[in-house]
């Protein structure tokens, strides 16, 4: 899926402070172009799209703009079952591509896309439910490692790379 061949993740809790874990990125060197987050439905962040249709945008509030815009500065966020912000082509191309497996949640099916295993994909989609926000990062080889212990640092319960085997057959699929 990655132009480069190179990412990292991290699984957080539904009350991470998403806005600090991309400082750090940002920090790092990270731009928000390389970041994807995937958000539960029941995430604090993903509320201001609940009961909010197009006909009403008008009595949303000022946090919730600001949480709108926030999004749409990242390279994609997907609310499974709510929405999807992308801004950069590489996730475009694998976002738009979603593989059609039925036996997948449409979570699980976003993280395949993304260059997971099948396994990883369910097991993480799985999780995601429970735990709330997987974040997504793109790097350089010579990033990769760094980018694993910088999610960590910034209370990832669970941090490691998605293989570029599994990356070039997302970006085949």
């Amino acid at each position: 899926m990655t132009t480069n061949g190179t990412a990292a993740y991290g699984m957080y809790s539904r009350n991470v402070a998403l806005p600090e874990v991309v400082g750090a990125l940002n920090k790092a060197g990270f731009q928000n172009e390389d970041i994807c987050m995937v958000l539960s439905p029941g995430h604090p962040d993903a509320e201001v799209f609940h009961g909010t249709t197009s006909a009403d945008f008008s009595t949303i509030s000022t946090t919730s703009v600001r949480t709108i815009g926030w999004f749409s500065e990242f390279g994609a966020v997907v609310i499974p079952t709510v929405g999807v912000f992308i801004r950069s082509q590489s996730f475009f191309q694998a976002l738009l591509n979603e593989q059609n497996c039925p036996s997948l949640s449409r979570g699980s099916r976003t993280l395949l896309s993304l260059g997971f295993s099948q396994d990883d994909a369910r097991r993480l989609g799985h999780r995601l439910t429970d735990i709330g926000v997987l974040v997504f990062v793109n790097c350089h080889d010579s990033k990769k490692g760094g980018a694993v212990e910088l999610l960590r640092s910034t209370g990832a319960q669970e941090a490691s790379i998605v293989t570029q085997q599994q990356l070039r057959s997302a970006a085949a699929a």
